[in-house]
């Protein structure tokens, strides 16, 4: 079986280390091995998203004292300690200092295989739970985040992270219902010019006699009609971000004019003989594939390389079905808020039906469907969006996902209920305090989500 997770590890004895190497690697782990706690540690970082394996006895730094070390770093990250004959006592003082496990020597490899995956799994879902709360933390201050785990979302909001300050322009290509303004407001609202205009306009919904107005900006009198001068998108946007949707609609004459703005950042009204410099980012969006256009000659090729400087793809909806259940719960709760309705979750079968339809859609349909879910309740929303509501379970999950999806619906129940009692869901639900909080974090779930907002300030 192939994990491609991360594995480091420390012992002294570099035959031990170069035999569980070995094993490990065949096994499809991606191994590194260290026989000095010194270099582990100053090599570890909170990024880490694999588990560590140590041996206890080591002299320069015995096991327990390097995992107090990694805990002051990283209190999640999972560290499995390799104990020898009559080193039980120590193995359960370290379980009880934070340990992850423990495995006995000589080492039995499928044991420790075992181990180590379900650790993985951990640190995984510990570092999904960590930037999930990143994006809740800046979705509260007001700033747009793209909610998604999956690893096409991850690389697109990466490539955007690294490009978010410069002033290069942007092109964005998606189906209908993707997203693209998200991702151009994404870009904006994290950026340095996020205290100044974003100015969106739609080219495919600006009759073409209008458009040059609309975007160039023109003096009273410039054209019939034209009796008062008018302010431009991208005069108006100076300093901030223009978003231009559906660029593939935009006259080829509009097209001319629009390259020279670009390329000299500076932008003429109609009628006026005074141009206006720009301090401006571009962001232009396609449904369609440019090149393509460009080629059967229906879009300028020389605009479609000066707009196709940092090219970003979304993926579709289908293509990332893991984010269904996120984006349709961050969908829900925004309704449930907004008309004052309870959130109620989705069981196994309602999200079977949704990870098994094609969401053409995309996430625009997943947002509608959630709204009428708030609004309908589970049948009627179903219903009039086409999707069944199947009596048996399908087969979009496994066993291990459904059961955790199974669990976190009874815990969203509990909370729902008890309006964020963690006292009373731990009642409920027959948990102790510490078990409740770590089946929270593993589902990322916060108190303050299901708190009711007549009592904001009811105990625990």
């Amino acid at each position: 079986m192939s994990t491609q997770a991360e594995v480091w590890l420390l012992d002294d004895d570099n035959s031990i280390l170069d035999a569980l190497a070995q094993g490990l690697t065949l096994e499809g782990w991606r191994c590194k091995t260290f026989n000095d706690p010194a270099t582990l540690l100053s090599n570890l970082t909170t990024q880490f998203a694999g588990v560590i394996l140590t041996d206890l006895n080591m002299p320069q730094m015995d096991g327990l004292s390097v995992l107090k070390a990694i805990q002051q770093r990283d209190a999640d990250l999972p560290v499995i300690v390799l104990t020898g004959y009559g080193d039980i006592s120590i193995a359960v003082n370290a379980m009880q200092l934070g340990a992850y496990s423990f495995i006995e020597k000589p080492v039995n490899h499928n044991a420790l295989h075992k181990t180590l995956l379900q650790a993985a799994e951990k640190r995984q879902l510990c570092l999904q739970n960590r930037r999930l709360s990143a994006q809740l933390r800046e979705s509260r201050r007001g700033r747009v985040q793209l909610i998604g785990d999956s690893p096409s979302i991850n690389q697109m909001r990466n490539l955007l992270d690294l490009v978010v300050d410069t002033p290069a322009d942007v092109l964005i290509e998606g189906e209908t219902g993707s997203g693209k303004e998200m991702v151009a407001r994404y870009l904006h609202d994290n950026s340095e010019r996020s205290d100044q205009h974003f100015v969106a306009i739609n080219c495919g919904a600006i009759p073409e006699q209008l458009i040059e107005s609309e975007l160039f900006g023109s003096e009273a009198g410039a054209f019939t009609g034209a009796d008062k001068k008018r302010i431009g998108k991208f005069e108006f946007a100076n300093g901030g971000t223009l978003f231009l949707d559906e660029i593939e609609s935009t006259p080829l004459s509009v097209q001319i004019r629009l390259l020279r703005v670009l390329e000299e950042r500076k932008v003429t009204p109609l009628g006026s003989n005074q141009s206006i410099p720009l301090n401006i980012r571009v962001v232009a969006a396609t449904k369609t594939n440019l090149e393509q256009l460009s080629q059967q000659g229906s879009f300028r090729l020389d605009l479609y390389y000066r707009l196709n400087l940092l090219h970003v793809a979304i993926p579709p909806l289908r293509q990332r079905r893991q984010d269904i259940p996120l984006l349709f719960k961050h969908f829900a709760m925004l309704a449930a808020a907004r008309y004052h309705k309870p959130v109620l979750p989705l069981n196994q079968f309602q999200l079977d039906s949704l990870l098994s339809h094609t969401w053409p859609g995309n996430v625009r349909e997943l947002r509608n469907l959630a709204e009428r879910f708030v609004l309908l309740g589970p049948e009627g929303a179903f219903m009039q969006q086409g999707l069944p509501l199947p009596d048996t379970i399908g087969s979009a999950m496994g066993l291990s996902e459904r059961v955790a999806f199974f669990e976190q619906m009874l815990i969203e129940e509990a909370l729902n209920a008890t309006k964020g009692s963690i006292k009373e869901t731990m009642q409920a639900l027959n948990l102790p305090r510490k078990t409740l909080y770590d089946k929270m974090r593993k589902f990322g779930l916060l108190r303050s989500q299901f708190k009711d907002d007549e009592h904001p300030d009811l105990p625990e």
